[in-house]
């Protein structure tokens, strides 16, 4: 591959920078990215000498860079614990699967035996009566 020459602008300054062909919009990308920072610089402190602009515009980018790569190394850690949490519970989920199902197990249901129904059903009955009775002697 040839190398190709690109104009970029940073910090309000153009700058001829090498590349690969075919590389040209990674090289603009990260021109775009550095320029964004020197305009911070030269928007709060004014024009200052290319070195300086270009070094504080770097760090400051890289300092950027490095709070996003602490932020990957946690990510990634939740991701891991994630991961470990699943495969725990994979390994659970197999044992109960592959286990023996649990033996029957006898329940008994009480049940109201037929001579106790029967004697509920006269009691109810003889109630009623004894209502009607007293009804009929009220309005009377």
């Amino acid at each position: 591959m040839s190398q190709i020459e690109v104009e970029i602008l940073i910090g309000g300054r153009s700058f001829e920078v090498a590349c690969q062909e075919g590389e040209e919009q990674y090289l603009q990308a990260a021109a775009r990215m550095l320029d964004t920072e020197a305009q911070v610089l030269v928007g709060q402190i004014g024009r200052m000498p290319e070195a300086r602009m270009l070094l504080m515009s770097g760090l400051m980018l890289a300092d950027k860079t490095a709070g996003l790569e602490d932020r990957l190394r946690e990510t990634e850690d939740r991701l891991r614990e994630a991961e470990e949490r699943i495969a725990t519970m994979g390994a659970e989920l197999r044992a109960l699967r592959d286990a023996p199902p649990p033996e029957a197990e006898r329940v008994e249901v009480p049940v109201i035996p037929r001579s106790l129904t029967e004697a509920m059903a006269e009691l109810a009955a003889r109630a009623e009566a004894l209502a009607e009775a007293v009804e009929e002697k009220a309005t009377s």
